[in-house]
């Protein structure tokens, strides 16, 4: 393989992966591998899939990939292939797919031709540019995984031994569910069950209380569990695109309730989600709410020093105010920063930098001047089909096919429960990520000072996944490049969000950390330690020794400028 795909893959698994992997929905362990979230996207540009097509198409390699693939299907016709089913592909997981010969070499065919597409996503002439080839293997996989012939009744044997099996029944509750898909889901398949998830009741429960709320953002004051806390407090930043609540998933998920149980006076900011009146919302009115929001915890908790925590988008602007504030007096203020699976330098291969082309730049303006909001079901779905096989097909099958309802899991539960969109914000954002503008000194001002991220002197702790597909870990990673201070890097086994969802005593968690991080993430990671279990006690620990002193934990939530106005999750989380 080419020097330059091998390049993407290694950056950007989730850009480059075998295009034929499909996951089982009614796994929990794999529930919610490919969920989005968390970063703008905006609704994507149509076109970018013509201009894949036009890359896979070309005359020359497409007639030599032809000859290939024609000639592998006479071999499959004579039972002389050998290509074998790969095992980790739950679609053809079914006996029939080895044992019934027609079954077999539809597979075989399938996947050869699978194989020649894939080919053509990486040809040389590709390979010289990664955001063109992620763009062709983009296109590629929602071909091939649309192709797939499980995604039909007559191609799918345990589809049809489920119908048998049933009378029809099965048939007739797949019906249904594809019926209200259409009716209420805009055709596309139901991810979740969510009915048996309430916010503030199993999914964001840890308790507290809104001590602060106006137009833009709440803020929550979690209730401290420890006879005392350490006097700098930590104020989350979640991302402004989707709910906060990925960090406080269900109790013995929540990594808030672990943090603040192990002695962290916690605060977080809870964005609202935008309505059609908050189209002029943009960065800097975000970053301008953040810095109330630090105001407020420093007048609640007496301290004049806070740590920060930023989480995907939010982890993005707040690096920007501490640039902001670096350059306007400094940031004496804050001790450390973490960044949870957070993209700032944007120079490695990433799906977003890939998405954004001049085209989408120009909608986006357009939509940008006119205030426009982006309703949550399209920006879903656009989400959705960055993960065909994982997030669209997987269901077809589940829940058309079979006639099962859709899971019930916290992490799908949460991505169901979405959020609007300012064209504005998308737009400044996405010109960020498509000119490294963060990572340039000098390229980008906010609230009126030029930013250098490099005059930011506070300790960095670095959260990223190897499986990521939306912030992947190389970009991640090279935050620790960015900022003066110490820095720590810990990147987990999984993917976006369940990097975040990694509690202690979770299956088959892992994670690297170890080496001092250098300007090769490639280096780091091949010196970097294998470690059994979750990250969340590392950090805690991290996060503990640049807490301050112990300090008896406060009675009760506020002060009196700042009184309780409600219990958590207050009232925006459910807007």
């Amino acid at each position: 393989m080419a020097v330059a795909t091998e390049r993407l893959e290694r950056a950007a698994p989730g850009l480059a992966e075998p295009l034929e992997r499909a996951t089982d929905p009614q796994d929990p362990e794999r529930a919610g591998t490919g969920v989005g979230g968390g970063e703008p996207v905006g609704t994507g540009d149509p076109l970018r899939l013509l201009d894949g097509l036009s890359d896979l198409l070309e005359p020359r390699a497409a007639a030599v990939e032809s000859i290939a693939v024609v000639t592998e299907w006479m071999k499959i016709a004579l039972g002389r292939s050998d290509i074998e089913l790969p095992p980790r592909d739950k679609r053809f997981a079914d006996p029939a797919w080895k044992e019934n010969p027609v079954y077999h070499r539809w597979a075989q065919a399938y996947l050869a031709w699978v194989e020649a597409v894939e080919r053509l996503a990486s040809t040389p002439r590709l390979q010289a540019d990664w955001k063109r080839e992620a763009r062709a293997r983009f296109t590629a996989a929602l071909v091939t995984s649309a192709a797939a012939p499980t995604n039909l009744l007559a191609g799918n044997p345990a589809a049809l031994k489920r119908a048998f099996d049933t009378a029809g029944m099965s048939l007739l509750r797949g019906f249904r569910n594809a019926v209200q898909d259409v009716v209420s889901n805009g055709g596309m398949p139901s991810q979740v069950d969510s009915s048996s998830f309430h916010v503030g009741e199993n999914l964001a429960a840890t308790p507290g209380s809104v001590i602060y709320r106006e137009e833009l953002f709440e803020l929550l004051e979690y209730q401290p569990t420890t006879a005392r806390v350490g006097s700098r407090p930590l104020l989350m930043v979640p991302p402004q695109v989707n709910k906060y609540y990925f960090l406080d998933l269900a109790p013995g998920r929540s990594l808030v309730e672990y943090l603040v149980g192990r002695g962290i006076h916690y605060f977080t900011v809870v964005w609202r989600n935008p309505r059609p009146e908050h189209g002029h919302w943009g960065l800097e009115d975000y970053i301008e709410a953040q810095q109330r929001a630090l105001d407020v915890v420093r007048d609640v908790s007496g301290s004049e020093e806070v740590n920060l925590l930023g989480a995907c988008a939010g982890g993005l602007t707040t690096a920007l105010m501490l640039g902001h504030l670096a350059a306007d007096g400094g940031t004496d203020g804050i001790p450390s920063a973490t960044f949870a699976i957070s993209m700032i330098d944007s120079g490695h291969p990433n799906a977003l930098t890939m998405m954004t082309t001049d085209r989408m730049q120009q909608s986006l303006s357009r939509d940008a001047a006119g205030g426009k909001v982006y309703d949550r079901k399209d920006l879903a779905r656009t989400f959705a089909w960055m993960r065909p096989n994982d997030l669209v097909f997987n269901y077809v099958v589940n829940n058309w096919l079979m006639g099962n309802d859709p899971p019930a899991f916290d992490i799908l539960a949460w991505n169901n429960d979405g959020t609007n969109l300012p064209a504005r914000f998308d737009r400044q954002m996405l010109d960020i990520y498509a000119h490294n503008r963060a990572a340039r000194p000098g390229s980008l001002q906010v609230l009126g000072t030029p930013i250098d991220l490099g005059r930011v002197e506070v300790d960095s702790f670095v959260i990223a996944g190897v499986t990521d597909h939306i912030t992947p870990w190389m970009p991640c990673y090279m935050t620790s490049q960015l900022l003066g201070g110490e820095s720590e890097v810990v990147v987990t086994s999984t993917g976006h969000i369940q990097t975040i969802v990694n509690p202690p005593g979770k299956p088959r968690a892992k994670y690297f950390a170890g080496p001092e991080p250098g300007p090769d993430p490639e280096a780091w990671m091949a010196a970097a330690d294998a470690h059994e279990g979750s990250w969340w006690p590392r950090y805690a620990d991290w996060l503990l020794a640049r807490s301050g002193e112990d300090r008896e934990a406060p009675s009760r939530p506020g002060n009196r400028r700042y009184r309780p106005l409600e219990p958590a999750p207050g009232r925006y989380v459910k807007e």
